[in-house]
């Protein structure tokens, strides 16, 4: 199971194009509502989410938690109890925890990134505390994969599917989906 976390004001292409790749390649992947089971994005786009924080349960099984930044959507998902407990689980156990844009910062926050590769939108690398800043669209370090914002979406999904599954399922998701 891998569980999205979606929150209002979220970026839209961040959360849903990984979600896309994921389900494409047969991931059980389930979007989880912050508050509400309708959450609206930072371009007003409405999203139906598949649950919500309170219906969720902590499982074995859980691969990875997956972290959309925009504002507020980032600073709400921070400030969520349910959220900082699934990365920690996560985290615990070993599952992936991936954050893009400004949503590293809440990585960052929990001192998750210390002494480990990260990157994230700029201006937000202050809040990254011990890592070692890159300049990659996307950085995977251990079990934590972070990248910058919107415009390296699919390779953030892409990257997510390639610990999952093997490069190669990922790079025939990327011949499908034609990109360079």
């Amino acid at each position: 199971m891998i569980y999205l976390f979606l929150a209002n004001g979220f970026e839209e292409i961040e959360g849903l194009t990984a979600l896309d790749v994921l389900r494409r390649a047969g991931e059980e992947i389930m979007t989880v509502g912050v508050g509400s089971e309708k959450i609206v994005g930072s371009h007003k786009v409405p999203v139906i989410c598949d649950t919500t924080v309170d219906k969720i349960e902590k499982t074995d099984d859980l691969k990875a938690v997956i972290l959309p930044g925009g504002m507020p959507g980032t600073l709400n998902l921070e400030a969520d109890k349910t959220v900082q407990e699934y990365i920690d689980f996560a985290n615990e156990k070993g599952a992936l925890v991936c954050a893009i844009c400004a949503a590293p910062s809440i990585l960052g926050h929990k001192g998750l990134l210390q002494g480990k590769k990260a990157v994230c939108f700029p201006g937000f690398e202050k809040d990254l505390a011990g890592a070692d800043i890159c300049e990659n669209g996307v950085v995977r370090d251990g079990n934590i994969i972070t990248a910058k914002g919107m415009g390296v979406s699919l390779e953030f999904g892409l990257e997510i599917l390639a610990v999952l599954q093997g490069k190669e399922k990922a790079d025939a998701v990327k011949a499908a989906v034609q990109s360079n």
